[in-house]
């Protein structure tokens, strides 16, 4: 395993301006989000801390553990930047190898994706940060300090901050790097984030955040969990026009999240796009109906794909597999995180990737 060099050394990233450009429109340049496969410079996370979201002290450590684990896992390969506030550095440095940087910037809960800074690049080659202003998933969860860690990322790399215009989370939409996205519509037109708009409003504010030409949309849940059905724990982009997907083997029609998987699955199919199914695991180490085994949830770093295994053995090595011919230049390393899916959410949750320059 090698271990990819930063493009910015750790000392040119810290030492950028404290204090980045102002806001920028999207129409004073075109820009785009890479695809999650292109060259990293490096993946921020984000250290859960609070005792307002996570009561139970001792499943806080849990959940903290496992976040080391996978900063650990993904730091073999390109660095990490850990964001947490300056009192919780010793417990995470405590847990963190010496390849994840610590940052200065607070955080409440850990899930990067959502409420860190989405990353895009110009057609100058300029980095940017394309703003999805995060609301708590519509206001279920605090999110003081979470609110506004994507704005402190920019600030602190002196990157411009473009603002979108609606208000979500990266981990409810998928992008190719190729102009397609596809998403769920309980995820974006809900009150609970865009009140008034419709979904052609907040289609073209995506697609502008993305710089992507075309969406496919399927319908999702409404009110049934935190983010009104992520589309990153059912399908995934593995490269242009191609999905990798989680079902059931044998759906709950009384499910709502089975049926919406397979709408959603069917609407893919309708597109003309190449899907592939792997199982979702009957065989779980946890067996809470609210726990999410999605083996879609994973991360793609430089030269390897950190992956959810649960504990059934077939369907996790039919995952790691599909995940091997879909990534075949990648290293797949599986690991244990049930901690995350006993609130929610997987690996790909939990990360953000900082494009190369």
């Amino acid at each position: 395993m090698q271990r990819r060099d930063f493009l910015t050394t750790q000392a040119q990233l810290g030492a950028f301006c404290l204090f980045g450009g102002p806001a920028m429109a999207a129409s004073d340049f075109s820009f785009a989000v890479p695809a999650e496969e292109a060259p990293h410079e490096a993946t921020f996370m984000q250290w859960p801390a609070s005792r307002r979201v996570h009561h139970d002290r001792a499943f806080l450590e849990v959940l903290q553990t496992t976040i080391a684990d996978i900063a650990n896992a993904i730091a073999q390969f390109e660095p990490v930047i850990m964001l947490a506030d300056a009192s919780e550095h010793a417990g995470a440095r405590a847990r963190l190898t010496r390849d994840v940087t610590l940052w200065d910037i607070p955080t409440e809960d850990l899930w990067c994706r959502d409420s860190g800074p989405l990353f895009a690049t110009t057609s100058a080659g300029k980095r940017v940060v394309s703003h999805i202003r995060f609301n708590g998933w519509g206001n279920r969860q605090v999110h003081k300090r979470d609110g506004r860690i994507a704005a402190e990322v920019t600030r602190r790399l002196g990157f411009d901050l473009i603002p979108s215009g609606i208000v979500g989370e990266a981990g409810g939409v998928e992008q190719d790097g190729h102009g397609l996205l596809m998403a769920h519509e309980s995820s974006w037109v809900n009150d609970n984030r865009n009140p008034g708009m419709s979904r052609d409003q907040i289609e073209d504010r995506l697609l502008r955040a993305y710089g992507a030409e075309r969406m496919i949309w399927s319908d999702g849940v409404w009110g049934e969990d935190i983010t009104d059905y992520h589309i990153d724990s059912l399908a995934r982009f593995t490269g242009p026009g191609r999905v990798l997907i989680n079902l059931p083997d044998d759906p709950d029609p009384g499910d709502p999240f089975h049926m919406a998987a397979l709408d959603t699955h069917d609407q893919l199919v309708a597109e003309g796009l190449e899907v592939e199914v792997i199982p979702e695991p009957g065989i779980r180490r946890v067996e809470s109906s609210d726990f999410v085994a999605s083996c879609a949830n994973y991360y793609v770093c430089n030269g390897a794909v950190i992956a959810a295994q649960f504990g059934d053995t077939e369907a996790d090595q039919i995952a790691q597999d599909a995940l091997q011919r879909h990534y075949p230049d990648r290293e797949v390393l599986s690991l244990n995180v049930d901690a995350l899916g006993e609130i929610g959410g997987g690996i790909h949750c939990a990360t953000q990737q900082l494009p190369a320059a």
